[in-house]
């Protein structure tokens, strides 16, 4: 199973399972202790080019597009389905520190990596 998460949220030790930050920059005024992150796989992050260009008006349909060629780039394919496999075995759970997770690229990673985020 998939979860979405904020990174700034109290980690749930029986629910989170492996938890996965998927953000480029660590999250500001977070100590590594206070988020309880197991992993921080840099290549399933958007590219800081595509946030900028995000950031300054783009579109979402557009952004997805983007990032889903950006995550076809061979190191993201296997950090991909490396989590793929952890997730067949257990949850996992997508950390980022934007506000909404369900509308970020957080999202999109959840759905190319398997059943629906909760």
């Amino acid at each position: 199973m998939i979860r979405l998460r904020r990174v700034y949220d109290p980690p749930e030790p029986g629910t989170d399972g492996v938890r996965v930050l998927v953000d480029r920059l660590w999250p500001r005024g977070l100590s590594k202790a206070a988020a309880a992150v197991d992993e921080w796989p840099r290549a399933l992050a958007p590219s800081t080019e595509l946030r900028k260009w995000f950031h300054g008006g783009g579109s979402a349909a557009e952004f997805r597009r983007r990032y889903e060629a950006e995550l076809a780039e061979p190191e993201a394919v296997a950090e991909l389905e490396r989590l793929r496999e952890v997730a067949a075995s257990g949850t996992v759970t997508l950390l980022t520190a934007v506000r909404d997770p369900a509308a970020a690229h957080a999202a999109v990673l959840a759905e190319l990596l398997g059943p629906g985020p909760s």
